[in-house]
């Protein structure tokens, strides 16, 4: 147990982020450009599309600057994630 913890563990989302630090540090962030998002449907929609992929650790949309961040487990999959971006019902027009 590290010193954050409570006797019931009631930090265990912190254990979880501690044990996947050496994955983290091995992770690549890749900013990508897309059209035609307006609001947080928009921002859930992407999120939950493109954070299904297999090798995907995090996504973080910043629906004003229309970029979408992906966090994956070594080199990302651009076709992947651009169909998964469209499947959202959006369109990724390239890194930015």
């Amino acid at each position: 147990m590290g010193s954050c913890c409570t006797p019931d563990n009631s930090c265990s989302t912190n254990t979880v982020e501690i044990s996947t630090a050496t994955a983290v540090a091995e992770s690549t962030s890749t900013v990508y450009a897309v059209a035609g998002m307006t609001c947080g449907h928009c921002k859930t929609a992407v999120t939950t599309s493109v954070g299904a992929l297999d090798g995907v650790l995090s996504v973080d949309v910043d629906v004003a600057g229309g970029r979408v961040t992906v966090t994956t487990g070594g080199e990302p999959d651009d076709a992947a994630i651009a169909a998964a971006v469209d499947e959202a019902g959006y369109e990724l027009t390239g890194r930015a």
